[in-house]
Parts: structure tokens; sequence; C-alpha cells
């Protein structure tokens, strides 16, 4: 089988790929009917699948991108790209999967779990959504100016895990991608969410390139603010001064905070430092673990100030993040993981601070703002809400397990959101990629937790 899967790798060409949306009712899955079916699954765990019988792998056997329908549709070329834009329904109606890297990671089979097919298989199953996947690991980045606002015209962007340290460029060894391509992409989409785009759920190492280009686009914010010694139309320079008040204090803070873990070790200090965002975990998370609400840290103990813990108190109370309710009010949340490193929740809790920071002194001047060489800060997030953790034998193992990033509209303060989360909600408990394994039944699906949290991150996004 794993063989085959080698020999078949990108069979497919664009003259294969269909052109209308859907593959269980070809030609009848729009926003609407999958809206319904995501919203049907989620409904109970009981009731029978309401799409038609059929096969999703292909007549061999074998559910592999690039191999049959339904995974025909991969980007492996700028070609490939260009005729998605010359097919806009194409995207508008899919979710498209980046790759960072070929596989997750290596399960206890020592099988590689390439868990992008888990995301197309759930999609496909449940509510009959297409998939397109962009594997930057092989055709590289493209460009970010082009390739993210055509992704997130559809359904949702889904950035999955991989390999490699996003604080160790030694590691990103494609020569396609390097790490600071990812940056870029990942940046990009990061301030790409409007009423018009499709939200973005980050995993595993998708959470923590969001983590590192927070901290990225943060310093970058502050940089600019400071170089500037004015603004165009801003009477009496009371927008750049006061910007660049919060700029200086953003600074002053950025610079000097520590990042310690629970045992007293101390990772970080500066968001300059390689590890601020993203570190080495204390021990190396692997299988179910039950997800914990998050608890506020005890700032005293690891030098945190206390206007950052303040800042994610009002944040946490003010939004909600669908992952902390349904900690809340499901029964207990089992989901897998599979990762090495981990989100320091320091860099988080200032990440939030900054953010709220700068949005709030942008309100009253925004319309400077807007027009300026700054217009772009009004793109970034107004928030950051960390959502849960994990634990193991009853000692807090991944503080920042899941976010919830926050966008507030200045006009109509509408608030939409995109997620990251460190756990593999795609993954079902064997942590096996789907076509390594048999193929879960609508029945399996319905009843696994990590599954049910996917579809509603799904079911949520597609309302914003």
């Amino acid at each position: 089988m794993i063989e085959a899967i080698k020999f078949h790798k990108h069979k497919t060409t664009t003259a294969d790929w269909r052109l209308t949306s859907g593959y269980l009712h070809e030609g009848r899955s729009d926003f609407e009917s999958v809206h319904i079916l995501l919203g049907r699954f989620l409904a109970d765990r009981t009731s029978e699948d309401p799409l038609a019988e059929k096969e999703l792998f292909a007549s061999d056997g074998i559910f592999e991108w690039g191999h049959a329908k339904p995974l025909e549709k991969v980007i492996n070329s700028r070609e490939d790209l260009e005729f998605l834009l010359k097919h806009p329904n194409l995207l508008r109606n899919c979710i498209t999967i980046i790759e960072p890297w070929e596989h997750v990671g290596v399960n206890a089979l020592g099988e590689d779990v390439r868990a992008s097919k888990n995301v197309a298989y759930i999609a496909q199953k449940i509510a009959d959504m297409d998939s397109v996947l962009l594997p930057v690991w092989s055709t590289g980045v493209l460009d970010p100016e082009i390739v993210v606002p055509a992704i997130t015209s559809g359904y949702t962007v889904i950035l999955e895990g991989g390999d490699p340290s996003t604080y160790d460029p030694s590691t990103w060894t494609s020569p396609a991608c390097p790490r600071e391509d990812m940056f870029a992409l990942v940046e990009k989409l990061l301030i790409s969410r409007s009423p018009t785009s499709a939200s973005a759920i980050f995993i595993c190492v998708g959470h923590q390139l969001a983590a590192e280009c927070h901290i990225r686009l943060i310093r970058r914010a502050v940089k600019e603010i400071l170089s500037l010694t004015s603004l165009e139309r801003d009477k009496d320079d009371k927008a750049i001064k006061s910007l660049q008040e919060v700029a200086a204090r953003i600074e002053a803070l950025g610079k000097t905070l520590q990042v310690k873990k629970r045992d007293g070790r101390l990772v970080a200090t500066g968001w300059n430092d390689e590890h601020f965002a993203v570190t080495r975990n204390e021990s190396k998370e692997v299988g179910d673990r039950v997800l914990l609400p998050y608890q506020s840290p005890d700032g005293d103990a690891l030098s945190i100030p206390w206007e950052i813990i303040h800042a994610h108190d009002v944040t946490a109370d003010a939004h909600e993040g669908v992952i902390d309710t349904t900690i809340q009010y499901e029964r207990e949340v089992s989901i897998s993981m599979f990762h090495s490193d981990e989100v320091n929740e320091e860099a988080i809790l200032f990440a939030n601070w900054a953010y709220r920071s700068i949005h709030d002194v942008i309100v009253p001047y925004r319309h400077v703002i807007a027009g300026s060489a700054l217009s772009w800060l009004i793109q970034l997030p107004d928030s950051i809400e960390i959502l849960c953790s994990t634990a193991l034998d009853g000692e807090i193992v991944t503080e920042c397990s899941a976010t919830c990033i926050n966008y507030k509209d200045f006009e109509t303060k509408k608030v939409r959101r995109s997620f990251t989360c460190q756990f593999h909600p795609e993954l079902l408990s064997d942590l096996r990629a789907i076509g390594n394994s048999e193929a879960p039944s609508y029945s399996t699906l319905k009843n696994d937790d990590g599954v049910r949290l996917f579809v509603r991150l799904l079911y949520t996004g597609m309302q914003e």
C-alpha cells in the first residue's frame, strides 16, 4: 500500500479536476448546503449520514493526494494556481489546506502521518466540502500577495502541522520553502481577515508559526510607528504622539519580558530571542489528552507583569472562543496531541496586550491612519485569547493549547475570528492518516471529540 502511494504521487493534472463543487453529490454542493450539513453533524451524536453512500477511496483502495478524485486538486506549480485563478468558483467552494511539511510526524507504527488527508476526508464525508492542497514544502509559497487573497475566498484555510521548529531555521530543510517564506505567508494570512475573507485554522506547527508571526507583526508595527516623525492630516500631531507613546511601552516590555517554565527554567528574555514565542516543550506530548480550561498564571512566580495578565482576563470575558465554550458545555473533550515544541503563554499574553493597546489607540484616529503609511495596522487582530491547556498526571504540560484570534471591525464593531490549536483535531486516537487506516464511518466521526471540535470551528468560521 505505502509503495503504491509513493508510486502514484501527483498523478492527476488540472485536466482531471472537477469543475463543479461536490463529490458525493457532484454539482450540488454550495455554501448553504455545506453549512446545513455541518450543523446537522453537530446537532447530536446519533443521527444517520444524510449524504449518499459513496466510496471516497479510489477503486484501487488508495486515498492519496493527486491520485484520484476527490483528492485530485493539488497545486503543484504556478500553472496550477493560475488555473484556479481562472476558475474562482473552485476556490470559493472549498477548503484550502496548506502543508508546511510533507507529514506532521511519525506515529508508533512508524508511519508518516499526512494529516491533511484527514481534513479532506472529514470535510467531504460529512458535508461534501471539496479541498484544494497547497504543499508549500514542495512547491514553495509561490506569491503570498496572490495566493492569500485567492485562498481566503473559500470556506476556510487550514495550515497543517509538520516536523520543523519555528525557532530553528536549520530544520526547514526543504529548498522550495525556507522558514522566512513560511513566516511571510503566515503574516499575510494573519492580516487578511476581513468581512469578505475566510477564517483560518492553524494546527500544530501552524499554531506555532502563528505565535511567532504575532510577535514579528508587533515588532514591525512598533518599528514603523517609532520611525515616523509625522502623519499627514494629523492635526497637532495627536495621532502620532499617541501611537508612539503606546509603541514605546510595547517595545520596552517586549525587550525585557522573560519566558519561564513552571519548573523555574528561564528559556527566553525579550522578543528578539528565538525562543520567545515557541520553545521545546518540557516533554514530548503524544496521544490522547483532555482539554482543560485555561487558567491565568501566577504573575509573581513567573515574573509576568500584572497588566498583561489583566488584559487577557478582559479579552477572555469579552470574547467567546468556541473551543473554551465547547469544553465548558460538552462532556469531557479528548483530543490527539502530537508535538515536541510548544507556544509560550507569556508570548501570547504579551501579544494580546500589545494588540489591544494598538487597537485602542487607533480608534479615535482611525480616519487619519486609514490614509497613511500605517494603514496596515488597521488589519491587525484586536486581541488573542488562550483557550485551553493540557495536563498529564495532574501537571500542566502545554499551557497554551489553543487560541482564538479576534478581529474587531472599527466601524461595525463586529468580531471575526480565526483559531490556532497545538493539538490535531483532525486525527483520530490511532494517530494514523486516513488512507493508511480504514475509512472511518460517519458514526465514528460523529462521536469523536476532536472531529466534532474541528467541525465546530469550520461551522463557526463560515458564519463570520
